[in-house]
């Protein structure tokens, strides 16, 4: 099983555009719902682009499955992330002028590509989600986000995703110098508040 390259586009056109958001949704979502998350987002000159996974999903099993469970859907979701990324790099943006947002087992997705790949970006959103991996093995991440902005926002508890690998999943991110700002919620619940769109916005998107 692999995923089909299915980018979904709003806003400005890669061509006109001088910043790209790239939008990974969450399970049972779709690249329509996340794009229209960007009414929220201070994005209104950026290009924005949404790769849809089949079937609706990422990879079959929970994020802290053992990762061998949730392959090959895993790798062809992180070929799909950096095929969209390429997409924005062949037109000419740099990686600084690149954003992320996902949600969910999007935002797992998200922070597992950018760990793996760190560099500097123009920032990311991680709303609810954490590394991948029934252990986090630091060894498979490389980089150095050079003080990249990247919030996360949670819930505590959340059903599917512990604060504990939260909190891991930030000590990696910081050890690869990434600038990250993470709130808890307490019994939130698994979505996005109003809260997090305006740290969102001030810290990252500004």
């Amino acid at each position: 099983m692999s995923h089909s390259n299915n980018i979904k586009t709003a806003g400005h056109s890669l061509e006109n555009a001088k910043k790209a958001l790239i939008m990974i949704h969450g399970r049972g979502g779709n690249a329509t719902d996340i794009l229209s998350m960007s009414a929220y987002l201070n994005v209104g000159d950026y290009a924005l682009l949404a790769p849809q996974a089949d079937n609706y999903t990422w990879y079959p099993n929970s994020f802290m499955a053992p990762e061998q469970s949730n392959e090959p859907w895993l790798s062809s979701a992180l070929e799909v992330v950096e095929n969209t990324v390429q997409l924005a790099l062949d037109k000419g943006l740099q990686a600084e002028n690149i954003y992320f947002f996902g949600f969910s087992q999007g935002a797992c997705l998200t922070l597992e590509f950018l760990a793996r790949n760190a560099k500097r970006y123009g920032g990311a959103v991680a709303i609810i989600g954490g590394l991948i991996g029934e252990q986090i093995d630091p060894g498979k991440y490389m980089g150095d986000f050079e003080q990249t902005p990247l919030f996360i926002g949670t819930s505590d508890p959340d059903f599917h995703v512990p604060l504990e690998r939260v909190n891991a999943s930030v000590n990696i991110l910081k050890a690869q110098h990434a600038k990250v700002k993470l709130a808890v919620y307490p019994n939130f619940g698994h979505s996005i508040n109003q809260e997090e769109i305006t740290i969102a916005n001030e810290f990252v998107f500004h």
